[in-house]
């Protein structure tokens, strides 16, 4: 794979280029997957041997889970074996020809991108910008190609004028704008079919074909499509249209499912057509700047690492909010509801990174190992530990904002929620006793989404009298507001200054904007840029899938066999009045409800 021509990107490791052999492709239309034993002797002429290009001193084969293999060297007349359809079998030097006639070599590599689901909203308003913004940085390979693929019917020239609407460029760039987007258009195209053909796929391969022109072929596929289509496009894809040289990887959107059962019947279908490490399980949110930067903060400045835990934390708070409605989703929240869509995912994903023991290293796995421990470690869900709410019809400035029940996709008695607060737990040494609060809703005053740390009251202070009665007043709170205006914050306890002894809370701020120049980067460009690469950290593996949904499983079931009925707020408001108890019942005030937020 070429490398990275700005130093605003990632250098591509050596492995994205070098471990195709480990990743499962699809041969003359056969399931298999490729050895580093079955790599046929063409792809290493010359006595080229499978190492790192980047360390001349390596003397093995960087595979794809951070493996170390063998070095290889080619035997002559050797046969390569591949698996077809589970089974060992031979293939002959013959047939093996038609693999790629080409050389072991990034600059003779190309990555196609098909887009499933193109025509969506998904697609159109992020998918194909990022893309647009990783080429218009430079952080795409040099041979690169990108497909749109859906079942309604439209040419090239249709696809371009649509993804054309939404394409901007970085503030501080835009001299050659479009020049850029008429470059960056011209290597989309697409192709229409449906989901469940494999005729149809195989037609795509066959354009996919065309423009790779030999080189090794790289294939991501990002399914931007509803989940009960997943595993036939899957399947589909997987079977007619993966990759017979080099990797083959497939993003999947959110939902994975409703529950645990659900979930993990996903993960068996997924599974019979791809490896777990072709599987890409995106959540946005961890692509999120300041989601990243979590680690950072905490790992890298020695101030914080010594005061992450029971010792010196007294609660932590992770707040969603947006201030409308479904406007239009109601059919698909309905189905789902607030605590699907946003606590198992996103805040969880989030809190299991904030908690997570140091990890042994940066790798993915390392990480994700970490943050299982810490989903594993977890107190199950308790009803009187959570609170629901759904918004109800309000009235302001002469505006009236509808009910969630007004909307014409969801039904008039629907119990779904769409506020839920809870008390979460974590049993372990560093983590025993602090509640960990969670809460997410739509149409509420305010959005926002950010973690907020309140640290304990000072023992003995010596200037209690100054605060009153009112300690919270008092206690240094570190603040990391996710979205929007990203910025990271910590308040303290400040003498105003004059002659008298008058205290005053000031923030210590890193404001991003002030800060820094440069325009943050969306999380679908971190994502994609990760998934071409094969850097896995900020994707969830299965066994993490696993262990948040058994967390949330039982008590979405006792919701929804004891037909609780959520609480109703105004829109427009700060959330049912019993979030605000949940918080007290454990000596915690809501942080983002105060006069300084």
């Amino acid at each position: 794979m070429a490398s990275l021509s700005s130093t605003n990107c990632r250098a591509y490791s050596s492995t994205s280029s070098s471990s195709y052999a480990a990743s499962s492709s699809v041969h003359h239309g056969h399931h298999q997957r490729l050895a580093v034993s079955s790599v046929p002797k063409r792809f290493l002429r010359n006595k080229i041997s499978l190492q790192s290009q980047s360390n001349p001193f390596s003397t093995g084969v960087r595979m794809q889970d951070g493996a170390v293999a063998t070095k290889v060297t080619p035997v002559e007349n050797e046969t390569p074996l591949k698996l077809k359809e589970g089974l060992l079998s031979v293939t002959s030097s013959e047939e093996s020809k038609d693999a790629a006639g080409f050389e072991f070599s990034e600059d003779k590599s190309t990555v196609s991108i098909t887009v499933v689901g193109a025509s969506g909203d998904l697609a159109k308003k992020k998918i194909f910008p990022a893309l647009f913004a990783l080429y218009y940085e430079d952080c795409l390979p040099e041979h690169f190609t990108v497909y749109g693929y859906a079942r309604s019917k439209m040419t090239d020239a249709e696809l371009r004028t649509m993804v054309s609407r939404t394409l901007t460029c970085r503030i501080d760039k835009r001299e050659n704008c479009g020049e850029k987007m008429d470059q960056f258009l011209k290597r989309c195209f697409y192709h229409s079919g449906q989901y469940d053909s494999e005729e149809n796929f195989a037609e795509l391969d066959k354009k996919l074909r065309e423009h790779e022109g030999g080189r090794v072929s790289n294939r991501l596929f990002y399914l931007s499509i509803p989940p009960n289509i997943f595993i036939n496009a899957v399947k589909c894809a997987s079977l007619s249209a993966s990759s017979s040289s080099g990797w083959t990887r497939v993003i999947v959107e959110k939902p994975f499912g409703r529950d645990s059962e659900s979930s993990a019947a996903l993960t068996r279908s997924l599974k019979q057509y791809l490896e777990e490490d072709q599987i890409f399980r995106i959540d946005h949110y961890l692509g999120k700047e300041l989601v990243e930067n979590l680690s950072v903060l905490r790992f890298s400045n020695l101030i914080f690492e010594p005061l992450w835990s029971r010792q010196y934390i007294r609660n932590v708070q992770f707040i969603f909010s947006e201030d409308f409605g479904t406007e239009g989703r109601g059919g698909y929240f309905d189905n789902y509801g607030i605590i699907r869509d946003i606590m198992q995912n996103h805040l969880l994903q989030i809190l299991a990174l904030f908690a997570m023991e140091t990890p042994v290293s940066l790798d993915a796995e390392d990480i994700r190992n970490e943050k299982v421990k810490v989903l594993r470690s977890m107190r199950p869900l308790e009803l009187e530990n959570v609170v629901i709410g759904q918004y109800k019809s309000h009235t302001k400035g002469g505006v009236t904002y509808p009910a969630y029940t007004d909307d014409k996709t969801v039904p008039k008695d629907s119990l779904t929620p769409t506020f839920a607060a809870a008390a979460l737990f974590i049993d372990n040494a560093r983590w025993d006793g602090v509640p960990f609060l969670m809460k997410a809703g739509k149409a509420l005053h305010t959005k926002r989404a950010e973690i907020r740390v309140q640290f304990r009251h000072v023992p003995g202070n010596l200037y209690n009298r100054n605060f009153g009665t009112d300690l919270d007043r008092a206690t240094n709170e570190l603040v990391i507001r996710v979205q929007p205006d990203e910025a990271i914050y910590l308040k303290i306890n400040n003498k105003v200054p004059g002659l008298g002894m008058r205290l005053d809370r000031s923030n210590l701020n890193l404001h991003y904007a002030a800060r820094y120049s440069k325009e943050i980067p969306d999380a679908y460009e971190r994502l994609l840029l990760d998934a071409i690469e094969g850097e896995r950290r900020l994707f969830i593996r299965s066994d993490e899938l696993n262990a948040a949904w058994a967390l949330f499983t039982p008590l979405l079931k006792e919701l929804e066999e004891k037909k609780i009925i959520p609480e109703c707020y105004p829109y427009g408001s700060r959330g049912p009045v019993g979030a605000h108890y949940l918080a007290a019942r454990y000596n915690v005030r809501w942080g983002d409800l105060g006069l300084e937020q």
